[in-house]
């Protein structure tokens, strides 16, 4: 059971002793009502070069986290790694609108759906099930399949140096902390397309965040593919990105402020802050790093969420490792 279902219960079922003396109330005793979810996105007309490969790659700025020389050396074997410039802001832009139209907004003539398409994200609680849980999780979702949007956002990381190499494929006791399991000559190659075609768009306002945990491993239905490492794209600036000071003149009304993805160190005492920058890329390991998405106090942060896929050449898999404690987020 993931952790965020283990602190939801026991926070319901503390609500629920302590408020047990009301006769005949029993709502508070209540788990959060799981609910039967499934996802359809409709087909969105993109131009045939939206999101083709840079003509110069070099502008893509790639930085690993020295997690072993920083406050957080206890993740001193782990992996995460960012890159800048990959998308531009008209690019992120149009994916926030492309997104929006595949649950039918932006319609010349028609009505669309309820603010663009954006309902409240939730927690996967089992198989196609969900729960609601806004004091771990708040923020609005939109999720959207779209297998070749994946595929060329994931030839543009692939621009990036260094990147081809690292995650064309898995093999050796470098990957151990990611895999978790490692046996003697397995290999673990990088499907064709990279990415999971489902992305989920996030979206947060004042007040909204997500508290601390780790990513737990995604396979497809049919056993086939597994992920090990998070995708994730930052669609708007932030002040601290930017270096400015709230209340400074070229703090805008509408800038974001807040907002980072923050790894934290186990006993939650120390912290590093990725801020959310246009055309950002993070992309991290599942395993063992924990994380949140941090206040926003300002503004709107944009982001999209998900995950790198790869397969086992023999497909002869395992049971997944030590990863059960991790949350698989639709």
């Amino acid at each position: 059971m993931s952790t965020i279902l283990k602190q939801a219960r026991q926070r319901f079922a503390r609500e629920g002793a302590q408020r047990k003396k009301g006769k005949g109330d029993t709502s508070a005793n209540r788990f959060p009502e799981v609910i039967q979810t499934s996802y359809t996105s409709l087909d969105v007309d993109y131009p045939a070069d939206f999101l083709t490969p840079l003509p110069d790659p070099s502008i893509i700025k790639v930085e690993k986290i020295d997690f072993k020389n920083s406050e957080l050396s206890e993740y001193r074997n782990l992996y995460a790694v960012v890159l800048d410039n990959v998308l531009t802001q008209a690019e992120c832009d149009q994916i926030i609108t492309y997104a929006e139209m595949s649950k039918g907004a932006h319609a010349e003539g028609e009505e669309g759906p309820a603010d663009n398409g954006w309902v409240p994200a939730m927690v996967n609680a089992g198989r196609n099930a969900e729960i609601l849980v806004t004091h771990y999780r708040n923020s609005d979702r939109i999720i959207w399949d779209e297998q070749e949007i994946m595929r060329r956002l994931w030839q543009r990381v692939l621009q990036g140096e260094g990147m081809k190499e690292y995650f064309s494929s898995l093999e050796g006791e470098k990957y151990a902390p990611a895999i978790g399991t490692f046996r003697n000559g397995e290999k673990w190659r990088a499907t064709d397309y990279g990415l999971n075609e489902r992305m989920r768009f996030l979206r947060y306002g004042p007040g909204q965040f997500f508290k601390e945990h780790c990513d737990g491993t995604y396979e497809t239905p049919d056993g086939r593919q597994r992920s090990f490492y998070t995708f994730h794209l930052y669609l708007n600036d932030s002040a601290q990105a930017l270096g400015i000071k709230k209340g400074s003149k070229e703090d805008t009304p509408d800038l974001l402020h807040g907002g980072a993805t923050t790894f934290h160190s186990t006993d939650m005492t120390k912290r590093i802050d990725v801020d959310p920058k246009i055309g950002r890329i993070l992309i991290f390991q599942h395993r063992r790093l924990l994380h949140s998405g941090d206040l926003v106090t300002k503004g709107v942060k944009y982001t999209m969420r998900s995950d790198l896929m790869f397969e086992y050449e023999d497909q002869d898999l395992d049971d997944g490792g030590d990863d059960a404690d991790g949350v698989v987020f639709e």
